[in-house]
């Protein structure tokens, strides 16, 4: 085992400089940096998302698989709009892409939909990485150009047998959701950002847990995703701020939890307890900042661009 970093002393000092091109990008635009827990009392009850625990002056704590609960705090108790850029942790995360420790930029902008937010995160990512070109999909649209199947209509026996047909043998007991996560990750996903910065958007709203619904198709909800190079870069929502409707979605992740086996995840209280004092309109996007840095520096391995991987 090699004491040596695993990316370069020049990568580093690249590293480094995006840093602050960041925060001058949020100087200049009025938008405050912030500082939250990376270990709290609670996590998220996203099913296909676990936290690392461990014990802590006698009780279990959580280390932040992002700090979205943390910054809608801010925001409720007044901060307007705010960023952060800081460490995140996820559980059974490594690869090409993925560090259980890895570098997150995340922040709000009030008053805002998930358009004009769109907008603010194709400027932020050109300006890192050069590039100029800028496409958009809706969600429905990037199943019908790259797959020629429309979500809207065909029924789950039809999903099913279309997925195996692309991918082989899969499991028969997943949800609709599974089925089109599965397709849209290995049929759509590595085709996505090709010389351009690539939006999609509009995602159904059982895939969108705290994204507000559309006004014009209920179905759908304010959650965008972002890609360059086939690399999934950001996940940015219009922000729910109903707390009933946030609770509902919390216990409805909660039950799918038990039935795909795993423990379930107590509510964020604190967090349910700004939503009922009362969230502003706004929207948030979080973006992987090692990710925008292997893009920005052309490394095809996250472990290239961070001190000390894992």
């Amino acid at each position: 085992m090699s004491w040596h970093p695993s990316a370069s002393i020049e990568t580093l000092a690249l590293r480094a400089q995006l840093m602050r091109t960041i925060r001058e990008f949020f100087y200049q635009r009025d938008v405050l940096e912030v500082d939250t827990p990376a270990l709290m009392s609670c996590s998220v009850t996203d099913p296909y998302m676990d936290a690392l625990s461990l014990a802590v002056c006698g009780q279990q704590a959580y280390l932040q698989t992002s700090p979205e609960y943390a910054m809608k705090r801010l925001l409720a108790a007044g901060s307007g709009d705010i960023y952060q850029l800081s460490k995140a942790y996820r559980s059974d995360e490594r690869g090409q892409k993925h560090q259980p420790e890895f570098a997150l930029l995340e922040w709000y902008r009030t008053d805002w939909d998930h358009h004009q937010l769109m907008d603010e995160v194709y400027e932020l990512v050109s300006l890192a990485t050069g590039i100029k070109t800028r496409d958009s999909l809706s969600y429905r649209e990037a199943f019908q150009h790259y797959l020629s199947i429309d979500i809207e209509s065909i029924d789950n026996a039809s999903l099913r047998e279309f997925t195996e047909q692309k991918l082989g043998h899969i499991p028969q007991d997943m949800f609709r959701d599974d089925y089109l996560s599965l397709l849209f990750a290995t049929q759509i996903e590595p085709l996505l950002g090709r010389d351009s910065i690539a939006f999609i958007c509009d995602f159904p709203a059982s895939q969108s847990a705290l994204a507000r619904l559309l006004p014009s198709n209920p179905g759908y909800a304010g959650r965008f995703e972002v890609y360059v190079e086939g690399i999934e870069l950001a996940n940015g929502f219009w922000e729910l701020t109903d707390a009933q409707e946030q609770r509902a979605r919390f216990n409805e992740d909660n039950a799918k939890r038990v039935k795909m086996g795993k423990q379930t995840v107590d509510i964020d209280e604190s967090f349910m307890a700004a939503l009922e004092q009362g969230l502003p309109e706004c929207s948030g996007v979080a973006l992987g900042f090692d990710r925008l840095m292997m893009l920005a520096q052309k490394q095809c391995h996250i472990n290239h661009v961070v001190p000390f991987a894992l």
